[in-house]
């Protein structure tokens, strides 16, 4: 007897019913974003977004339009879209898995979001070919499955990516041991020597960082 093909689908799901986010400000103002059902999707919310771009705005006096920017595990895109509504010059977003990337695509095309370039692969393999390459971005975005130590194997792949003077979004489960906002007296973990917190805050569970390179 053959085998009935299973109908369930080739990605981990996640748990609850589907999400979505929306854009919070620029050209797409107010619109919604839908979240994947897929395990580990855990989009910034949209008030930590508003206070994170809130900061960057301020960083870079405005000037969206000067910015390269990278967001290196894209999930829902909601900060890479947040990043081209507000103007980026050219966004590149990076994930691994297919449906999230067709998804990424589908929304590209709706948002008419000519600057976004959306690529499958990944993230960490993907940032060590755009640094061989001599790829430089303004501002990257890192917001990686939590609890797996994503953000100690990507900062000093972005501190090769980073062009001088450029921004790192570092969100996380943890509060990242700056003494700043830990209050801790041991050095910092090799990881994180090179980096500077320029802001750091929590919301409920999620712990947002914007830093820089010494």
């Amino acid at each position: 007897m053959q085998k009935k093909k299973s109908s369930s689908p080739s990605y981990p799901r996640r748990p609850g019913p589907p999400q979505q986010v929306r854009i919070i400000g620029g050209t797409w103002k107010r619109t919604p974003l839908p979240v994947l059902d897929a395990f580990g999707l855990r989009p910034t919310p949209d008030r930590v977004r508003e206070t994170v771009f809130n900061w960057i705005t301020h960083q870079i006096d405005g000037d969206w339009d000067q910015l390269d920017c990278l967001d290196l595990f894209a999930g829902s895109g909601a900060l890479g879209f947040e990043a081209a509504s507000r103007g980026a010059n050219a966004i590149t977003m990076i994930d691994t898995l297919g449906p999230v990337v067709r998804q990424l695509e589908t929304i590209k095309d709706k948002l008419k979001a000519d600057k976004v370039r959306v690529l499958r692969a990944d993230a960490m393999s993907a940032a060590r070919d755009l640094a061989q390459r001599g790829q430089r971005f303004d501002l990257i975005f890192l917001d990686p499955p939590y609890q797996q130590d994503f953000l100690a194997q990507a900062l000093p792949l972005c501190a090769q990516l980073l062009k001088p003077g450029g921004l790192v979004y570092a969100e996380s489960g943890d509060r990242l041991p700056f003494p700043e906002t830990a209050g801790a007296e041991d050095a910092l973990p090799e990881w994180l020597a090179q980096w500077e917190l320029v802001r750091g805050d929590k919301a409920g569970m999620v712990h947002f960082h914007l830093l820089k390179l010494h």
